[in-house]
């Protein structure tokens, strides 16, 4: 691998960055693993992530979401941890499912092997067969010989039981690899209102069960809610045998798009870099992302987006939607106020009244049943009262049911995965999901080519024909019933140019009214917004303005 440092070329080895975390979970060890790959990637370096989760799931995907949140899918079809989201938003890297492994990966690859006889009649042990894998999966997106640094953030805390396989693999790779491999510890720091103090205890408590597992942390990061005076860092370092130089604090920010420029304040990736021993000049170029977030604090005007979904009171269960929302009202100088309406709360009879103030409306993605009438009830509103609205997934076949059911006067129109015996089965299994008994991993899943139709809507807010987008579904509409659509005014605005599965839908007699099958949120990020997100916000901002006019 190779890169130019004033002009002379230097062959490096990749560099392995670890981060994990400790005290308690949820303290942004996404966040921070993206920081360092934005600011890493601001200087030049080739960098990619993975993420490992201990739990024995195979993948997110047939996990609840208040199990779990959104599972993310990436472009090869890979169901993974919703943190992959917050890569790609960081960093524009499409990622794919050697960046996310679980310990059921894991488990199931050795076994397999040990099926095929591969291990020549051993006793297949967690050490060295497990950590073997573990070590496998950590180094084999460093082997392409196209990045310069992989980051591999550790889910969970370190003294969970089921971490340590994880951290036992991370012990040996630091040995392996030297100083070719860096350990970036997050941790916390709470403050003890009733004394007021902060309290270093956790943390050092964390640092030493890392150490008893032979993990000795190179950075810490300190996760608090108030700035630690520098007493306090250097009894830190002291304390858990870091440098004091390689103390750094993670503060509560107005945004976590500040983070990447906050950690640099603190020389977060020249520490990093000069603990690899890997030269480097200047500054990372931020100015794009100086600009978004300059958009993002200037911003002094508000737009009304209501989002009908069943899981509304989950912080990260439309974490992808919300984050595209967020950026593409930035690009337009506005801020996306967000409302959460519970699918299972409305109704015809109290719709208007929860979605009269909206100035546009997400009707979002989901399966099953329940919360569906309810989404039929929006649906139904904002189309006769000409509001904004973007359908989904199953947003977009909600949008198809509600049609059929109250346009073109099929009443009892459905899809068959809530009602198989519905005369009118305007959604319908997709043809080969039909021999499909195994739920995990079997979707229609990751990217798929999709032609747009000229002179629609969504063929502008694209400014082309052919786009490729992420797909997460079993179902379809069904085809027999694509002319009493179309002669009704309905237009299908984009299909699969192979199968013809219809991709997009909507209606050109309103302002705004784009159903897709696809999930577009999964390749918006914040220096690429995604143009279907920019142009459902303008017009939403533009629904508003005419409100206000009238």
């Amino acid at each position: 691998m190779q890169f130019v440092i004033n002009k002379d070329i230097l062959i490096v080895d990749t560099k392995y960055i670890f981060v994990t975390g400790g005290v308690v979970s949820s303290l942004g060890k996404g966040i921070i693993s993206s920081s360092i790959a934005r600011l890493l990637l601001s200087r030049g370096f080739n960098v990619t992530m993975q993420k490992f989760d201990p739990y024995i799931n195979i993948d997110p995907g047939t996990l609840n979401p208040y199990e779990h949140g959104e599972c993310y899918v990436t472009v090869d079809g890979h169901e993974a941890d919703l943190d992959l989201g917050h890569y790609e938003r960081f960093t524009n890297i499409k990622t794919t499912r050697a960046n996310n492994i679980t310990t059921g990966r894991v488990y199931q690859s050795v076994i397999d092997k040990e099926r095929r006889g591969d291990f020549l009649g051993k006793t297949v042990q967690i050490i060295p067969h497990i950590t073997d894998e573990i070590k496998r999966c950590v180094k084999l997106l460093g082997s392409t010989g196209k990045y310069d640094f992989v980051i591999t953030e550790i889910g969970g805390t370190v003294g969970d039981i089921e971490s340590l396989p994880f951290l036992e693999a991370v012990r040996q790779l630091k040995w392996e690899l030297g100083r070719n491999c860096v350990v970036v510890h997050l941790t916390y720091v709470p403050y003890i209102k009733a004394a007021g103090e902060l309290k270093t205890k956790p943390t050092q408590h964390s640092v030493k069960q890392l150490q008893q597992v032979g993990i000795q942390p190179d950075v810490l990061v300190l996760r608090t809610e108030r700035e630690l005076p520098a007493a306090h860092c250097r009894k830190v370092a002291q304390f858990c045998n870091v440098s004091p130089d390689a103390v750094t604090q993670s503060l509560d920010a107005p945004s976590i798009y500040e983070v990447p420029l906050m950690m640099h304040r603190q020389r977060l990736d020249q520490i990093i870099l000069e603990k690899t021993g890997t030269p480097y000049t200047g500054e990372p170029d931020l100015t794009k992302w100086n600009y978004f977030l300059s958009k993002l604090h200037g911003a002094d005007q508000e737009v009304k987006i209501g989002l009908v979904g069943k899981y509304v009171e989950l912080q990260d269960a439309y974490k992808s939607i919300d984050e595209s929302l967020l950026t593409a009202g930035v690009y337009q100088d506005h801020k996306v106020k967000i409302t959460y309406i519970s699918s299972e709360k409305i109704n015809d009879g109290n719709a208007e009244s929860l979605l009269c103030d909206m100035d546009g409306v997400i009707v979002a993605p989901g399966f099953g049943q329940r919360g569906t009438e309810g989404k039929f009830a929006a649906l139904k509103w904002c189309r006769e009262h000409d509001v904004p609205t973007f359908g989904i997934c199953y947003g977009m076949q909600c949008m198809v049911i509600e049609y059929a059911r109250n346009v073109l006067g099929l009443t009892d129109a459905n899809s068959v995965e809530i009602d198989p015996k519905t005369p009118y089965n305007v959604i319908d299994l997709m043809e080969e999901q039909k021999s499909i008994t195994n739920l995990g991993g079997t979707m229609r899943l990751g990217a798929y080519a999709c032609h747009l139709k000229s002179g629609t809507k969504v063929a502008e807010a694209y400014g082309k024909l052919d786009i490729e987008e992420r797909h997460r579904h079993r179902f379809e509409f069904n085809e027999e019933f694509r002319k009493q659509f179309e002669d009704s005014g309905m237009v299908f605005a984009g299909e699969n140019p192979e199968t013809h599965l219809v991709e997009v839908m909507e209606l050109p007699n309103k302002k705004w009214y784009i159903g897709t099958q696809y999930h577009p949120e999964y390749s918006s990020t914040v220096l690429s917004p995604h143009p279907l997100f920019i142009d459902f916000v303008r017009a939403a901002i533009n629904n508003k303005n005419q409100r206000a006019a009238k």
